[in-house]
């Protein structure tokens, strides 16, 4: 029996290897290339999704990279519309370094009755948006205050409340376009405090950024905005990764 996406994540964890996510907005998809070296890299996951969607291209994104891979494609949604039965799984995101009630519950409960007749593994996310120095488009859009850089102590103690509340695993993202990733002190602090999985992202566009975020804690390591830009990196950040 094949294991189930979070299942391989935690087996990752336990082996202490660490995983490569690609995260590809459907807006900006190129898909001559980019699974070709996502492939080519054997990058463990995919996610697909973005903060805010303007050309309707989010379920033809899934079934175009559907047919090209069999990497598991995971979406990581910006809103309750973005879900599709074509992936394989769904982050279900609860903001929980933010106080706006439908980032924590809200959307969830409009996405429940579909998410429940799908057949997406449904993996429940504390979703930690971390300050990066500029405003990026999941803070506008979300319509809540980041935890400041230099505040381990508090996302340390927003981590620990997600996983006692039972979420699955902690994403502490920094936003697309992030002018500073989450810094080694929050990742390693937070690593020292919880046990479930820690997805980072946002701003590590260079392979000692990812080197430096596996180094601290980070299990599963996320690359979106940096490999549309240059996409030879994504080659050299999963070597990097993997090699850990």
């Amino acid at each position: 029996m094949s294991l189930t996406i979070y299942q391989s994540i935690l087996k990752s964890k336990k082996s202490n290897k660490k995983l490569f996510a690609l995260l590809i907005d459907p807006d900006k998809y190129k898909p001559k290339t980019l699974i070709k070296k996502a492939n080519e890299a054997k990058v463990d996951l995919i996610f697909v999704g973005g903060s805010l969607l303007t050309n309707g291209n989010f379920e033809a994104c899934i079934e175009d990279i559907k047919k090209s891979t069999t990497t598991p494609i995971v979406i990581f949604p910006g809103n309750s519309m973005q879900i599709s039965s074509k992936a394989d799984g769904l982050m279900l995101l609860s903001l929980i370094s933010g106080r706006n009630p439908d980032m924590l519950i809200g959307n969830h409960v409009i996405a429940a009755p579909q998410l429940k007749k799908s057949k997406l593994e449904i993996l429940s996310t504390g979703y930690m948006l971390i300050d990066s120095g500029r405003q990026t488009s999941a803070l506008y859009m979300s319509n809540t205050n980041p935890i400041p850089h230099n505040k381990s102590d508090i996302a340390v103690c927003t981590a620990m409340a997600g996983e006692m509340l039972g979420l699955k695993m902690i994403y502490m993202d920094a936003g697309s376009g992030a002018e500073n990733c989450v810094s080694e002190k929050m990742i390693s602090a937070v690593q020292k405090a919880i046990e479930i999985p820690i997805v980072v992202g946002g701003g590590i566009n260079t392979v000692q950024k990812a080197k430096n975020a596996c180094k601290a804690g980070a299990d599963i390591i996320v690359v979106g905005n940096a490999a549309e830009k240059d996409e030879s990196l994504i080659k050299k950040i999963a070597t990097a990764v993997h090699s850990f």
